[in-house]
């Protein structure tokens, strides 16, 4: 059992690639038949190496497998998911735009009999790092961001329902394996939070039973550097607060830290992990910005329910430019520990 600093110093999910690793998963992409079982499996140890020596080098208290494994993000759990069949995209050319994403359309009943695949990646952390250790997983929510019911599902509620048992078989599965927090990522319902009393019940599904320390990671989406809703937590805040998990995860750098008075509305005994480096920006804050940044922060809630982090996963940013964000928040977090003689 580790005993974490307080004020600990944490990541999202994903981390920057290097540049060899996104060289060969598009590679691998084009030439799938190239590359061996053994090898996949190497390149992947590899680079989850260095994902957690970028982490703890820059001072990362909770450490995370980098998400390396996750070939096509979203649609490495569709590949795990039985039912569905891939759509090409709709559009290829020109800027980024949700559009040139891939869609599944249900075409049996869902199911994922050799459930996601979150646990052998955990197990393999293990393996690297004696570290504290987060696993992050995809909310039912935002896993059903890119299906389409098709003659199965009426609407993107009853795909909802069914995703829901399967994302909590797989918490379930990695708590049996002794993973002791894991993240659930909905930025799918911050950015579209109709209904605010109908989420806290499916999260209380998807959570049953579940004993690990839970956090639910709400950002405002960064699909390559868009935010993909409009960027407020005042829908959400306070009903979140009786969320059943032990921390919501929210982002506060991007929007210039919006919002941080409604972290007093958020009753103990919930935690928080905000977020106070910006992923989608190339400018690297400064130690002291970030200290100020979390003092504000402590001016609304206690520092023991208070975790340091960044607004999302790095997975989109250039590794040069994540390494330094995080060694900046580790800096400015230290600053403040020893400010308050924590």
């Amino acid at each position: 059992m580790y005993t974490l600093p307080a004020l600990p110093v944490t990541v999202i999910g994903s981390w920057a690639r290097p540049a060899w690793f996104s060289q060969i998963c598009d590679d691998m992409a084009r030439r799938p038949d190239a590359y061996g079982e053994d090898d996949r499996a190497e390149i992947l140890r590899d680079a989850t190496r260095l994902a957690i020596d970028d982490q703890r080098s820059a001072g990362a208290d909770i450490v995370t497998d980098g998400e390396f494994g996750r070939w096509d993000g979203l649609g490495y759990f569709y590949e795990r998911v039985a039912g569905l069949e891939r759509q090409p995209p709709t559009r290829r050319l020109g800027p980024p735009a949700p559009e040139q994403n891939a869609k599944y359309v249900c075409v049996a009943p869902i199911t994922a009999p050799k459930g996601l695949g979150l646990v052998a990646q955990y197990q393999q952390l293990t393996e690297l790092t004696q570290a504290p250790i987060k696993v992050a997983a995809p909310g039912p929510f935002t896993l059903a961001e890119q299906l389409i019911g098709g003659k199965v599902y009426r609407d993107r509620d009853a795909i909802v329902e069914v995703l829901s048992p399967i994302v909590n078989r797989e918490l379930r599965a990695l708590m049996d394996a002794e993973a002791m927090a894991v993240q659930i990522d909905e930025p799918a319902f911050a950015c579209r939070p109709e209904n605010v009393d109908a989420f806290l019940r499916l999260v209380e599904r998807t959570t049953a039973g579940v004993r690990a320390f839970v956090s639910l990671h709400l950002c405002f989406g960064n699909d390559r550097g868009r935010s993909l809703g409009p960027r407020s937590y005042r829908p959400l805040l306070p009903k979140l607060s009786g969320a059943s998990v032990k921390q919501l995860s929210l982002e506060f750098a991007s929007r210039e830290m919006a919002d941080v008075e409604l972290l007093a509305e958020i009753k103990p005994p919930m935690t928080v992990a905000v977020g106070l480096v910006d992923v989608k920006s190339h400018w690297i804050e400064p130690p002291e910005l970030i200290a100020d940044r979390l003092r504000t922060v402590l001016k609304y809630i206690d520092a023991d329910r208070v975790h340091v982090a960044p607004d999302c996963g790095f997975g989109q940013t250039a590794r040069s430019i994540a390494c330094a964000k995080l060694a900046n928040l580790a800096a400015g977090t230290r600053n403040v520990r020893k400010e308050r003689g924590l």
